[in-house]
């Protein structure tokens, strides 16, 4: 599956709508409450701009925690994250143990990730479940931790090769995978499952070919034993992917060489029976 079918992240819960239904960045919140906040802060900001004037930090450190999460909220709306980033930071500095400070940790995960700073939105991520972890909304932040591996990775594939890249050491792949694994496995019924899912998808896919790549250039050089490792790892780690034909193949070839006959005939029966009509044999790729 490839990463441009992806949907965009979901922006972070609302305050005073934990129990609504997540939006995307693009569709704002229609309750009531969300309303009155919104409207509220594009007042203020009307009333600065008219006044020639501008917040400032010294006005945050005085005002009220409900003014100051308005403009927030339209810092977020008109994309200047970098001032909502120092705003929250403010925030939750000032009300650290109230509904707003909680808040405003919330939503610097999605505010630096963003601004594209991911490792700081990782950091904001685990900040939040290491001090909150029975928070209702700790699940979103798990799956922003994901979602924060998963598209540096998938830029820097883009940016630099217009393809993937199986020689680019997939570290980031491998956290996003295991952040999302542990969202399914801790909150089976979050609403961030659908997305995370989809995401796991391209990530097995992308970690299965960096073990098939290695594998092939172990292969390419007669590492029989290393090939072995890397081939099995995608059976064990990444099954049902289309890499698994090439791992059953490498195995075979590889038991053969090493004269382990009883277990080329079991990896034999496996290809057989799932890929019939395919080489028993695999043929390196490249150049030895």
């Amino acid at each position: 599956m490839g990463a441009h079918s992806l949907t965009a992240p979901l922006k972070s819960p609302a305050l005073f709508s934990y129990t609504a239904r997540p939006q995307s960045r693009n569709q704002p919140m229609n309750s009531p409450m969300h309303r009155y906040l919104r409207l509220s802060a594009i007042l203020c900001l009307a009333a600065a701009l008219a006044a020639g004037c501008s917040s400032d930090k010294s006005k945050d450190q005085t005002m009220a925690a409900p003014d100051l999460y308005n403009e927030i909220q339209a810092n977020m709306d008109a994309t200047n994250y970098k001032t909502a980033i120092e705003r929250l930071n403010t925030l939750q500095a000032r009300f650290p143990f109230d509904d707003f400070g909680t808040q405003a940790q919330i939503d610097l995960i999605y505010a630096n990730y963003m601004n594209r700073d991911y490792d700081a939105a990782v950091d904001a991520a685990d900040r939040f479940i290491r001090e909150h972890p029975r928070h209702a909304d700790v699940d979103y932040a798990y799956y922003m931790k994901g979602v924060a591996y998963f598209d540096p990775e998938v830029d820097f594939l883009r940016k630099w090769f217009g393809h993937d890249n199986f020689q680019h050491d997939p570290g980031n792949s491998q956290k996003s995978f295991e952040a999302f694994g542990l969202l399914i496995e801790r909150f089976p019924d979050s609403r961030y499952i659908p997305d995370a899912r989809q995401r796991m998808v391209f990530l097995r896919e992308r970690l299965a070919d960096f073990d098939w790549q290695a594998a092939d250039w172990y292969m390419r050089r007669g590492a029989w034993v290393s090939a072995l490792q890397r081939s099995y790892s995608i059976i064990q780690h990444y099954p049902q992917t289309p890499r698994t034909q090439d791992a059953l193949q490498i195995m075979y070839s590889c038991y053969k060489k090493l004269g382990l006959d009883d277990l080329a005939a079991s990896t034999q029966s496996l290809l057989e029976t799932n890929y019939p009509g395919v080489p028993l044999e695999y043929t390196p790729r490249g150049p030895a």
